[in-house]
């Protein structure tokens, strides 16, 4: 059970109970997933992404998070993923970063990442899995090897391609830092670019970086200790994983601990404990909480805070996840689509009256629904 000291009393539900990374104190452990809109103008977020997220925050989560931001224009999925890599991009971001802190206790956190062989595509709704038939660009990996049959093949990363997306990286976190942003998260999963130099099935190359899990991780934590001086000492830092490849021959559960301490060593703060999406046919069993057991793993083998996802849909859910300590906090996507004030909704079923209200929603606190 998480310790109840300060704000919260021996009656409070797990999942209002803070949460604390470095300089971050969080007021409850949900958080709103990072879910790609595919709705930035060159990298450029506006008012979608305003009302979006501030939603969210509005709606009593204790941690926001963007969607893949990335870091380069080359980095995109598609035309209209959001970036970090122009100024303009830093004051945009610092409109949404200024709207969660001025008007909710919740923090707000970016995935920054790099598409890799999965960029130069149109939007999901537009075609999954599908290259743009003009206005692309070339995509890069660390072998050339495609996603699936229908997409472009990747060109194989050189020594300066990959000095070129560590600074890439970098420079996004210092923009990160000023926007405002309270965490920064890199995507190293779902078979973006870091992900792809992890897992071996995306990774044949034959030099330092190939082979063995320690060189298949040797330019993801170039990336994480670049990040980590551009961000800062103070700040959180947290990187999402792909803890099974579900595929034959790929990453599975005792590699997942093994990043994961790897990862720590780094001064990497929390895990975002994902699973999949990194070779095109794999299909997990999606039942239930199905990758809260590599959570769980992972937090109790590397001894790092983790963050899970996948199918958590209540209260309920988020309650036992935390009390059984399976992990620190829970990541929830759709169900935060569906409804922008879960947690709200939560904490008044519950019977918790420690969830602060805006000043402008005061009178919300007594409301009884018809």
């Amino acid at each position: 059970m998480p310790d109840c000291t300060g704000p919260c009393g021996p009656a409070t539900p797990p999942m209002f109970t803070p949460f604390t990374l470095r300089n971050m104190t969080l007021p409850n452990r949900v958080v709103m997933s990072p879910m790609c809109m595919y709705t930035a103008e060159d990298g450029t977020v506006g008012d979608f992404h305003l009302v979006h997220l501030g939603s969210r925050a509005m709606g009593g989560a204790g941690l926001v998070i963007s969607e893949m931001t990335d870091v380069s224009a080359d980095g995109r999925i598609s035309p209209g993923c959001a970036g970090m890599y122009r100024a303009e991009h830093v004051t945009a971001w610092k409109r949404i970063v200024d709207f969660v802190h001025g008007h909710t206790d919740a923090r707000i956190g970016t995935q920054l990442g790099h598409a890799g062989r999965k960029g130069s595509q149109y939007r999901s709704w537009e075609g999954k899995n599908r290259p743009l038939e003009s206005g692309g660009w070339e995509i890069a990996a660390p072998s050339a090897i495609p996603f699936t049959a229908g997409c472009a093949t990747p060109r194989a990363m050189t020594r300066a391609d990959m000095d070129r997306v560590r600074d890439d990286f970098a420079a996004a976190a210092g923009r990160a830092a000023e926007a405002g942003f309270d965490f920064v998260e890199l995507h190293g999963a779902h078979g973006y670019l870091l992900s792809t130099f992890i897992s071996p099935l995306s990774n044949a190359r034959d030099d330092e970086y190939g082979g063995t899990l320690e060189n298949r991780m040797r330019f993801p934590l170039e990336v994480v200790a670049a990040v980590r001086a551009a961000w800062g000492a103070d700040r959180p830092l947290g990187m999402r994983i792909s803890a099974t490849d579900w595929a034959e021959g790929g990453i599975d559960g005792d590699d997942a601990v093994a990043i994961a301490a790897m990862l720590k060593a780094a001064e990497i703060d929390i895990v975002d404990v994902s699973t999949g999406n990194v070779v095109d046919g794999a299909r997990p069993p999606a039942d239930g909480l199905f990758q809260t057991p590599f959570s769980a793993r992972v937090r109790a083998e590397a001894g790092i805070p983790t963050m899970t996802v996948g199918n958590i849909r209540s209260a309920a859910d988020v309650n036992s996840i935390i009390a059984e300590g399976c992990a620190d906090l829970c990541v929830l996507g759709k169900a935060h689509l569906w409804d922008p004030y879960f947690v709200r909704h939560a904490a008044r079923a519950l019977g918790h009256d420690g969830l602060a209200w805006p000043p402008q929603y005061r009178a919300c606190a007594v409301y009884e629904p018809g």
